[in-house]
C-alpha cells in the first residue's frame, strides 16, 4: 500500500475522533491544554492500536478467505463510510458532556476507533505491513484530535458533520479502489 492512500485511510479514520473533539472542546472551559491533550493522545492511542487487533486477527483467518479478501475489505471500508455518512445526519446525536473524566475519554476514544479495527482486519487481507499505517494513523489522529479540540473552542458546530461526510466518503473512495485494483489485476 502507497504512502498517500495510507494517509488518506489515516484521515477518513481521523475524522470520528476529529468530530468528537470539536465536540468536546465545546464544553470544556477548564484546564483546557491539558484536557486537549489528554483526548488527544487518547484518540491516537486508540486509533492506531485497533487496527493492530484486527489485523491480528485477519491473520488467522487469511488462509480461509484469500479468494475474497479484496470484496471483505471493500466491504469494510464501504460499510465504515457509509456509517460514517449515515451518522453524520442523525438527529438527536449524543453529544459528550461538559463533565470531563477518564472513564468518558476511554469511552470516546474506544467508540471513535472501532471502525480502526475493520481497517486493520482489512490491511491483513490486503497482506500490509501494519507498523507504518499503524503510525501514520496514530499521529494523524493525535494532531487532529488536538486542533479539533480547540477549534471547538473557537468554531462551535460549525463543520462537525461535513467532516464525518468527507471522512466516509475517503473510506468509500479507498473500498473502490481496492476492489478495482483486484478485480483488474
Amino acid at each position: 500500500m502507497d504512502l498517500f492512500t495510507t494517509i488518506l485511510i489515516a484521515l477518513g479514520l481521523a475524522m470520528d475522533a476529529f468530530a468528537v473533539s470539536v465536540t468536546t472542546g465545546l464544553h470544556i472551559k477548564e484546564h483546557r491544554i491539558k484536557r486537549g491533550m489528554i483526548v488527544a493522545v487518547s484518540f491516537g492511542f486508540f486509533q492506531g492500536f485497533m487496527p493492530v487487533i484486527g489485523w491480528l486477527a485477519g491473520l488467522t483467518l487469511k488462509d480461509l478467505i484469500t479468494g475474497v479478501d479484496h470484496w471483505i475489505a471493500f466491504g469494510l471500508l464501504f460499510f465504515i463510510g457509509v456509517k460514517m455518512i449515515y451518522e453524520s445526519f442523525a438527529i438527536g446525536k449524543e453529544k459528550t458532556e461538559c463533565c470531563f473524566n477518564g472513564y468518558l475519554v476511554l469511552l470516546l476514544s474506544l467508540a471513535t476507533s472501532i471502525d480502526a479495527l475493520a481497517v486493520g482486519l482489512s490491511f491483513a487481507f490486503m497482506q500490509v505491513s501494519i507498523i507504518a499505517p499503524v503510525i501514520i494513523i496514530a499521529v494523524i489522529t493525535t494532531v487532529l484530535s488536538m486542533g479539533g479540540f480547540f477549534a471547538g473552542q473557537k468554531l462551535g458546530h460549525i463543520f462537525e458533520n461535513k467532516i464525518e461526510i468527507i471522512g466516509g466518503l475517503v473510506l468509500i473512495g479507498i473500498g473502490f479502489k481496492i476492489l478495482v485494483e483486484h478485480l483488474i489485476a
